[in-house]
């Protein structure tokens, strides 16, 4: 394979709902460049993409993978990414590196929920889409229902550059108003004939035409100039409209195609080629927000944008040359890290069929093996280039649940095979709550969830089982009370003795000093001799006074008391859950000058706090999350009605690119869950993003119920 120079590599990533064909799309590409020599398909099992058991089952993507070809002397870098907005973090990724999506619509279906969700994510990646409306050749398609749809979707970003001929199971031709011709294919490898437009065809032809002249004008002021003056543009003016139309985010161009019969396929590579950005046009952005521009003749820089574990083979490194050229035996250093790696070989990547090559051009993708500590979102420089490249930033988690191994003998290696997991899938988010005893997975969906455990079952031969989630909930208190508890026991010899008398007071943020009580009836005056404060690991204050005069607790045992509330803390004494935001006065007790030591102090601390707790007004706070619901307009009541009953506040409502706009706070503890509702709600299609707010205090029944719950809990252990 030739080495290719930075302006004839064109980086795609195909886009669109499951089933709309991308995977089929880019076999027939790599068909036409030559990299394969015969078309695989969903069907039969032997695509080159979708190309693990898993996908096989599913007959879907469900992993991005990385393909190449090589077309009229140019390199197309082709990032096949899944339907499912489960797996989301492989189209994030691709949008790190690649500079055009091609969006696959499927003519029976027209537009669907992940088409209008992946236009997002390509419009948040500030990305130019092209459309291609594929399976033109299938019975039931409906050319005109699909265009309508996108016109109903994307509005006048829409413009034609090809309508079908005769589609439906005889497709054979279709008409490019672009170059205003006719072309018809011979059989099913691509063999083509370009013709006049016939007469019947013509003054549709003329009018896309038209439409598409004045799409190109509107987006260059010169080419606006030449149109009105000449009424006319070029095909090679038509495309510079379109590229900076493209690139703006103003048109999205729409092809016909057939992937299965290679009908067109040809013909939007010819245009990705002409009128999509190569990668020497784009800027990437620093770390610092700076940019870089992407120069064969820089410092060599790579950025990292996925890795992945194959079995005979190790570690798998994928990355973008983002300045200069790659040699194979370069050494790179990571500047967040200081290691170093050594580039031993490097890879033209079509799925697990790989080509060795030299060498890797600024804006080309490669990928390389076996580097010691590289993680996906890293960048590796040579020479002094300190560069770091502004990281992937992947959608926060909007599903969450608990997993352990079914025999506790594999917990260490559940834990290394889900770090794995993580590590090659950030949309995989593990975390070990020693606050809640528990290994909580996060991800995007329920679907996504239960991808990882088939692979952990079957691939690590491993039996996990998934269940909710404990909350988090934090415990506080909302007014003064005091208590006081006498630690003694006598065994033989030396005993245990340690008295704690102790008052506590909820503490707000910026409110001053008080050493003035009213509690239990009487009035409480105190001597402050010194003062402590704590800013909690989970969150809120801990402000600990020292009040004892008069030596009743000799100074030494303090700290003891002190440690004493903070166990008491960290499991609360309602729920077990951390406590928060207290200030604690230790203003008198009693001491043996023999059985006094500092666990009894300790104990005595405990269990002062846990009684003066439970007088002070104990309240449960729990998380609240600020969730954002993107909802078509006729599934409105049934989601308004399902959050309601989540016990969900609405904050707002809007519209927004043909969807209703939702802006709710919802407990956790209701969420479970929730992607799978909705998507059941809404047939898949609306969406949800959620993130932390805040605690709040639970009503009185959630306490209530939650009390019992722990006291039950208490008893059986």
């Amino acid at each position: 394979m030739k080495i290719y120079n930075t302006q004839n590599v064109r980086n795609v990533v195909l886009l669109g709902s499951s089933k709309s064909g991308k995977t089929t799309l880019a076999e027939t590409m790599m068909f036409e460049g030559k990299v394969i020599d015969r078309r695989g398909s969903i069907e039969a099992k032997n695509t080159i993409s979708d190309n693990t058991e898993i996908e096989q089952i599913y007959q879907r993507s469900i992993y991005s993978t990385l393909l190449y070809t090589e077309f009229l002397d140019n390199k197309f870098n082709i990032i096949d990414t899944p339907g499912s907005d489960d797996f989301v973090g492989g189209v994030y990724s691709a949008f790190s590196v690649a500079e055009t999506g091609i969006m696959l619509v499927n003519a029976t279906q027209g537009v669907e929920v992940g088409t209008e969700i992946m236009a997002r994510h390509a419009e948040k990646h500030q990305k130019p889409l092209i459309v291609a409306v594929n399976q033109l050749d299938h019975e039931k398609q409906d050319w005109h229902m699909a265009v309508d749809s996108l016109k109903q979707a994307f509005g006048n970003k829409i413009v034609q550059i090809q309508f079908p001929v005769n589609p439906g199971s005889g497709f054979d031709s279709f008409i490019d108003v672009l170059k205003m011709k006719m072309y018809r294919f011979k059989d099913e490898n691509g063999t083509r004939e370009e013709l006049e437009i016939p007469e019947q065809y013509a003054d549709e032809a003329a009018e896309l035409h038209q439409q598409l002249l004045e799409m190109a004008a509107e987006n260059d002021e010169a080419l606006m100039e030449t149109f009105f003056d000449k009424g006319v543009l070029t095909e090679d003016e038509i495309r510079t409209g379109l590229k900076v139309g493209m690139q703006k985010g103003d048109i999205m161009p729409v092809f016909c195609l057939s992937a299965k019969k290679d009908i067109g396929v040809k013909r939007l590579m010819e245009f990705v080629i002409n009128v999509a950005p190569s990668p020497d046009r784009e800027e990437n952005t620093l770390k610092t927000g700076e940019k870089v521009k992407v120069d064969p003749n820089g410092p060599t820089s790579i950025f990292v944008y996925k890795t992945a574990l194959e079995q005979h083979l190790g570690d798998v490194t994928y990355f973008k040359v983002m300045s200069g050229k790659l040699t194979e035996g370069m050494d790179l250093v990571n500047p967040e890290t200081g290691s170093k790696e050594r580039i031993s070989t490097i890879y033209a990547a079509a799925g697990k069929k790989r080509e060795k090559i030299s060498e890797v051009m600024a804006g080309d993708i490669a990928c390389t093996v076996k580097l010691k500590s590289v993680k996906t979102g890293q960048t590796l420089n040579a020479g002094n280039c300190d560069w770091v490249f502004a990281p992937i930033k992947f959608p926060a988690s909007k599903y969450r649940t608990a997993i352990k191994a079914k025999d506790e003998k594999d917990d260490e290696k559940l834990g290394e095979i889900l770090q794995r997991a993580s590590a090659e899938d950030p949309t995989i988010v593990v975390e070990y709550s020693k606050e809640l005893k528990q290994t909580i997975l996060s991800g995007q969906g329920e679907h996504h969830i239960n991808i990882l455990k088939w692979q952990i079952n079957n691939v690590h031969k491993m039996e996990v089982e998934l269940f909710a989630p404990k909350i988090p909930y934090r415990e506080t208190i909302t007014k003064v009370a005091r208590a006081d508890y006498r630690h003694k026991k006598q065994s033989g010899g030396a005993g245990q003795f340690g008295e704690v008398h102790m008052l506590i007071e909820p503490y707000v943020e910026g409110m001053g000093q008080n050493n003035r009580f009213k509690v239990d009836g009487m009035e409480l005056v105190l001597n402050i001799k010194g003062k402590e404060e704590y800013n909690l690991e989970w969150g809120g204050k801990l402000e600990y006074y020292n009040c004892i005069v008069g030596g009743s607790i000799d100074a030494r045992f303090m700290p003891a008391i002190l440690k004493g509330v903070m166990e008491k803390m960290d499991e609360g004494p309602l729920t077990g859950s951390y406590a928060r935001d207290i200030r604690v006065y230790v203003y008198d007790g009693k001491m043996h000058p023999v059985d006094s030591n500092e666990l009894s102090f300790k104990l005595a601390a405990r269990n002062a706090f846990k009684e003066a707790f439970k007088k002070a007004g104990p309240k449960i706070m729990e998380p609240i999350y600020n969730v954002e619901v993107w909802v078509p307009s006729d599934c409105m009541g049934d989601v308004m009605s399902d959050l309601q009953n989540r016990r969900a506040m609405i904050e707002g409502m809007s519209s927004e690119k043909g969807f209703e706009v939702i802006k709710a706070r919802v407990p956790l503890a209701e969420l479970y869950k929730y992607s799978t509702t909705l998507s059941s709600l809404t047939s898949g299609r609306a969406t949800f993003t959620m993130q932390f707010a805040e605690y709040q205090q639970v009503p009185a029944d959630v306490q209530e119920k939650l009390l019992k719950a722990y006291e039950a809990q208490e008893k059986d252990e």
